[in-house]
């Protein structure tokens, strides 16, 4: 392919911009999730993993998670929190902006779960001191 006084430049621009989106990646701090990860392969805690694939547990979750994500007044982070369902309990993780968010997940899940357990393993992360 020959270059053309045109296409240089382009590359020459494309080049720049792709270095230096590689270097800010560099520079960020990846987030440090060792304690969770961790806790998660020890398998003492539920993970997705765990999820009942009877169709009665499927139900549950998807009516509790409708429930959540109709709730006007929670975060995105708390719609995401995680819903795990085995025979006779659910259990949820995650993090949720406030302890209010940590209540109306947990009141979700009991309204639609009827007399299964519930596990609540909800964390509310720390205030950002810096706003």
């Amino acid at each position: 392919m020959k270059l053309t006084s045109f296409t240089r430049p382009i590359l020459v621009a494309l080049a720049a911009f792709t270095f230096s989106a590689t270097a800010a990646d560099q520079n960020s701090t990846p987030p440090d999730n060792t304690e969770k990860n961790e806790r998660d392969r020890s398998g003492d805690n539920k993970t997705p993993i765990d999820q009942s694939n009877r169709p009665e547990d499927i139900k549950l979750v998807a009516e509790i998670r409708k429930a959540v994500v109709a709730d006007d007044s929670l975060s995105m982070t708390a719609k995401n929190v995680k819903i795990i369902t085995t025979p006779g309990k659910v259990t949820l993780r995650g993090p949720v902006n406030t302890a209010d968010e940590k209540t109306k997940i947990a009141a979700h899940a009991k309204a639609k779960a009827g007399q299964s357990e519930i596990v609540d393993q909800i964390e509310v992360k720390a205030a950002d001191s810096t706003k």
